[in-house]
């Protein structure tokens, strides 16, 4: 059983649409305001990441169909899941609770921000506004973790455990997470609905999946399991092969654990416009666990 990407949605400074993906940042784009995208209704007490991830919800559960013109889900909600792809959503709120007890004790710490201290806060905050009540997990294994979220999500439909699985890869930017990273966060990320039917919704589907040691047998393997691609999704040229193209979105800043997710989202947008061959994402490093799958156009098996 095949497992297509049907809903795509991206939310970053000066974009709103996948296609934003296949052009160079835009310079001094304003800030995400998750209030301006969806109202200020439920973002009250949320950290940054889960208002951002419940942004990048909305636009893809909306892309693919899954929610009405009202914001009401149109599946049953035990048929639909939530991956989300963080490595440091909430880094911020708990630094600033250890800090908290460090000075003052346990009493010290706000009833209405300790929630956010749970690791899973993003993905159960979606599960919760969208009454999602299929699998609900958080992936936060480090550089491949957006890759890993969208291999989990779609082998949970593909297993017939969920009929949809919404998959957000999001970090934000802040003073926590620039000291982490050494700069600037993408403070935004992508969103997508994985789903047992294509049909004519189907922006891509998931081909091959990859998981080496090292990036450079990561290639090979997809090169060898969908050969002919169009283009490649990595910030390292090393791998690609010669002559093929590749698209490389650090020019956001860090992405972390929504990395993964953009690069399926903008071969979702590549896809679109020249959709005869296939799409290759590849995420890790020369002597490290690395990842990588194909997305192939929707017409396509």
């Amino acid at each position: 059983m095949s497992a297509a990407i049907t809903g795509v949605g991206v939310a970053l400074p000066g974009v709103t649409a996948p296609e934003g993906l296949l052009a160079p940042p835009v310079p001094g784009a304003a800030r995400v305001d998750p209030a301006a995208l969806i109202g200020k209704k439920g973002l009250r007490y949320k950290d940054r990441a889960t208002q951002l991830g419940l942004c990048l919800s909305v636009s893809a559960l909306t892309d693919a169909g899954l929610l009405d013109a009202t914001g009401r889900p149109t599946a049953p909600g035990e048929r639909v899941g939530v991956v989300v792809s963080t490595n440091l959503g909430n880094a911020d709120t708990v630094c600033r609770a250890v800090e908290t007890i460090a000075k003052e004790g346990t009493r010290g710490l706000s009833p209405m921000d300790t929630p956010n201290a749970s690791s899973n806060i993003t993905a159960s905050e979606i599960a919760i506004r969208f009454d999602l009540r299929g699998p609900n997990l958080t992936v936060c294994n480090g550089v491949t973790s957006g890759l890993d979220a969208v291999r989990w999500a779609a082998l949970t439909v593909r297993s017939g455990r969920a009929d949809h699985m919404l998959v957000v890869g999001v970090e934000p930017d802040n003073e926590v997470t620039r000291a982490l990273m050494g700069g600037p966060v993408v403070d935004g990320g992508a969103g997508l609905v994985v789903s047992r039917a294509a049909g004519s919704r189907a922006h891509a589907l998931i081909g091959p999946q990859v998981r080496t040691a090292g990036l450079a047998a990561c290639a090979e393997g997809l090169a060898a399991a969908a050969p002919g691609g169009g283009v490649w999704l990595t910030d390292d040229p090393a791998p690609v092969p010669p002559g093929a193209a590749r698209l490389d979105l650090r020019g956001w800043g860090e992405a972390s654990g929504a990395l993964g997710v953009l690069q399926c989202a903008a071969a979702s947008a590549w896809l679109a416009q020249d959709g005869t061959e296939p799409a290759y994402a590849l995420l890790g490093g020369a002597d490290v666990p690395s990842a990588g799958l194909v997305l192939l156009p929707g017409g396509h098996s």
